[in-house]
């Protein structure tokens, strides 16, 4: 449950960096009052916290027919 909650937020942080780099444009920034805004960085920290987490992805294994994911 908590790497699906990650992957969510990862997913999230990537489509607001695509959308940087395409757009200049910060989509969080946007909707919690600008990027130094306390929602806005709650936010942010959620998805770096995230990220981290998914570093672990990396380190285990599963088959096809053995996930439990």
């Amino acid at each position: 449950m908590f790497s699906k909650i990650s992957l969510g937020l990862v997913i999230i942080g990537a489509i607001n960096w695509l959308s940087i780099g395409l757009f200049g444009f910060d989509i969080v920034g946007a909707l919690f009052g600008g990027q130094m805004a306390i929602l806005s960085r709650i936010v942010y920290t959620l998805v770096g916290l995230a990220g981290l987490w998914c570093i672990t992805f990396f380190f285990t294994y599963h088959t096809a027919t053995n996930e439990t994911r």
